[in-house]
C-alpha cells in the first residue's frame, strides 16, 4: 500500500493564473478525501493571506468534525514559530516544514552553515511539539543535493532521524531527475535510514514525473505526492490519474483511490482552475478512449483486439469511435448502434463517403450529427424534427446589454420570448430557457463550449462550435458550422433541442 498525498491546493495553486476560491477549496477537500479517498491533502502555505487563513480555518473545522484533521497538512517555514502560530490558529495540526535539502540552498539562500540549519530545524520541531502540531519535513532541492552534496543530505537526515518527525519528504524541486537517478537516490536514503518514512515529490519539467514516481515506489518509498490534472509550477507535478493507473496496473500496488471517481474530480478541478485538460491527457483526456482508425473499430468488434488494461469503465467513461476521414464502416456502425440506427449497405456507403468528405474539410463530426448526415445524403426531409427556429433577432449596442428575440416552433406550436444577456449567444439561450420554463420543460445544462477558428486571419472563415450538454444523466455534444460564431452556436443548440425532443 502506498500513501497518496494530494497537493493541488498548495503546489497546484502555484500554476500560473490559478487561484481557488474558499468554496472551491472546501469542495475539493470533500471530494478528494470522501469521494476519491486520497490519504492526505496539503491544503495551503502558511502566512499567504487573510483569505487563505479563512479558507484553511474552514477546512480544518470541517475536517475535525469528520475525524480527518490528521489528514490535512499545511506548508510552513523556519520562522521562529510564526508559521506554527498561523497553522495553530486555523485549527490544523500538521506542518510540512520546509527545510533545505542541498548545501547550495543552505549557504546561498539562507546564508547558514549546515550545523546552524540543523539547529534551526530542531528548535522549530520543539515549538511544534509544545503546540501539539505533528511535523513532516520537506528537504527542498533534495534532488540537486543528492547530485552535488550527498554528504550534506545524509548528515542532515542523520541529525534529524531521532527527532519526532513523521515523514521525510524528498522533492525533485526543479524536475531534474530521470528514473535511474530517482531509483538510485531513493534507494540510498532507504538503505541508510531504513526506519524512516520517505515520501517522493516529483515535478514534470522533463515530462518524467510519473516515470520518476514509478522508480521511487519500486525503490521502497512509502508516500507519493500528486496534483489533480498535473497542476503545478512550471511544467506541473505528477498527475494523480496517471500515477494511480501506473501503480495499479504496472506495479500491481494497491492504493485507497477509487478509480471510478477520477474523471469527475478531474473535470471539477478543470472548471475551478480554468486550465483545460489536454484532449490526449492519459486516463482523463477527451480522446484517450476514442478509436479513430476504422481498422481499430473493426478489431474491437472482433474479440476486443485493440483493448488494453486501461478500460474506460474503470474511470467512469465509455469507449468512443471518432468520425472523420480515417473512419471506416466499423467506426460508423459503432456510433449508429449507440443511437439505435440501422442502415443497409448502400446507405452505409453514402454516409461513409460524406463523413470522409467532411473530415477532409477539417470539419468535426459528432455522434449526434449522424442523423442529420443520414437525412442529407439519403435526401430525406426533416419533417420529423419537432423543433424549428422560425426567426431570431440579436442586437448589440455599445454600453447596453445584448438582447435576443426568438420565435420557436415546438411540436407545431409557436412561442416567442425576448431576453437580455451577457453576450449575444447568452441572450439567445436565456430567451430559449424562458420558453422552456413557461412550458415546464427541463432544459439541458451547458457543460462546455469550444470554438475552432482556422488559422490565417480570414474574417469570413468558417467557425466550428462544439457544445457539450448534460441532460437526464447523459452527456453529449453537438456541433455547428458557420462563418458567424454565434450562428454556429445556434445551429449546435438547435441540434441539441431536437435530440432531447426526439428522445
Amino acid at each position: 500500500m502506498v500513501e497518496i498525498l494530494d497537493t493541488t491546493l498548495r503546489d497546484g495553486e502555484q500554476t500560473s493564473g490559478v487561484s481557488f476560491a474558499s468554496q472551491e477549496k472546501m469542495s475539493m477537500v470533500r471530494l478528494l478525501l470522501e469521494e476519491l479517498k486520497v490519504d492526505r491533502m496539503e491544503v495551503a502555505s502558511a502566512r499567504v493571506s487573510s483569505g487563505e487563513f479563512d479558507a484553511v480555518k474552514r477546512i480544518a473545522t470541517w475536517a475535525a468534525s469528520h475525524d480527518k484533521l490528521d489528514r490535512i497538512e499545511v506548508l510552513g517555514f523556519l520562522d521562529k514559530g510564526v508559521s506554527l502560530e498561523w497553522i495553530h490558529n486555523t485549527g490544523c495540526r500538521v506542518i510540512n516544514l520546509l527545510c533545505k535539502g542541498s548545501l547550495n540552498h543552505v549557504t546561498h539562500q539562507l546564508r547558514r552553515s549546515p550545523q546552524e540549519h540543523l539547529a534551526d530545524i530542531l528548535d522549530e520541531i520543539e515549538r511544534a511539539q509544545s503546540m501539539s502540531i505533528s511535523v513532516n519535513v520537506y528537504l527542498e532541492d533534495w534532488s540537486n543535493g543528492m547530485i552535488s552534496s550527498p554528504d550534506y543530505v545524509f548528515q542532515l537526515v542523520e541529525g534529524l532521524k531521532d527527532a519526532p518527525i513523521k515523514r521525510f519528504m524528498l522533492p525533485d524541486t526543479l524536475g531534474i531527475l530521470n528514473p535511474e537517478q530517482t531509483r538510485s537516490f531513493c534507494s540510498d536514503m532507504i538503505a541508510r535510514f531504513p526506519k524512516l518514512h520517505f515520501d517522493f515529490h516529483a515535478h514534470n519539467d522533463y515530462d518524467l514525473a510519473v516515470a520518476n514516481v514509478m522508480a521511487a515506489v519500486t525503490s521502497g518509498v512509502k508516500g507519493i505526492h500528486v496534483t489533480v490534472n498535473g497542476l503545478g509550477e512550471r511544467a506541473g507535478n505528477a498527475a494523480l490519474t496517471s500515477v494511480v493507473a501506473v501503480l495499479h496496473d504496472q506495479l500491481k500496488i494497491r492504493t485507497n483511490i477509487r478509480e471510478e471517481k477520477l474523471t469527475t474530480v478531474s473535470k471539477i478541478v478543470e472548471s475551478y482552475s480554468g486550465i483545460r485538460i489536454p484532449a490526449n491527457k492519459p486516463v482523463i483526456g477527451d480522446n484517450v478512449f476514442t478509436q479513430c482508425a476504422g481498422i481499430h473499430a473493426d478489431g474491437d468488434a472482433k474479440n476486443n483486439l485493440y483493448y488494453n488494461d486501461l478500460l474506460p469503465e474503470r474511470f467512469g467513461r465509455v469507449r468512443e469511435y471518432a468520425l472523420g476521414k480515417t473512419s471506416g464502416k466499423a467506426s460508423i456502425r459503432k456510433n449508429l448502434e449507440a443511437l439505435g440506427i440501422e442502415l443497409d449497405d448502400d446507405a452505409m456507403r453514402l454516409v461513409t463517403e460524406r463523413i470522409i468528405e467532411l473530415g477532409d474539410k477539417k470539419e468535426q463530426v459528432t455522434q449526434e450529427d449522424l442523423p442529420y448526415i443520414i437525412s442529407d445524403v439519403l435526401k430525406q426531409e426533416d419533417t420529423n424534427q419537432p423543433v424549428r427556429i422560425l426567426n431570431y433577432s440579436l442586437s448589440l449596442a455599445q454600453g447596453l446589454k445584448p438582447v435576443a428575440t426568438l420565435k420557436l416552433e415546438l411540436n407545431g406550436l409557436v412561442y416567442q420570448e425576448t431576453s437580455p444577456g451577457d453576450g449575444q449567444y447568452d441572450a439567445f439561450v436565456k430567451a430559449l430557457r424562458r420558453i422552456y420554463k413557461n412550458l415546464s420543460r427541463p432544459f439541458p445544462m451547458l457543460m462546455d463550449y469550444s470554438v475552432t477558428i482556422p488559422p490565417g486571419g480570414r474574417t469570413d472563415a468558417f467557425v466550428q462550435t462544439v457544445i457539450t450538454w448534460s441532460y437526464n444523466g447523459k452527456t453529449f455534444r453537438t456541433a455547428g458550422l458557420d462563418a458567424d460564431q454565434t450562428e454556429a452556436a445556434i445551429k449546435a443548440t438547435l441540434k441539441m433541442l431536437n435530440i432531447i425532443e426526439l428522445k
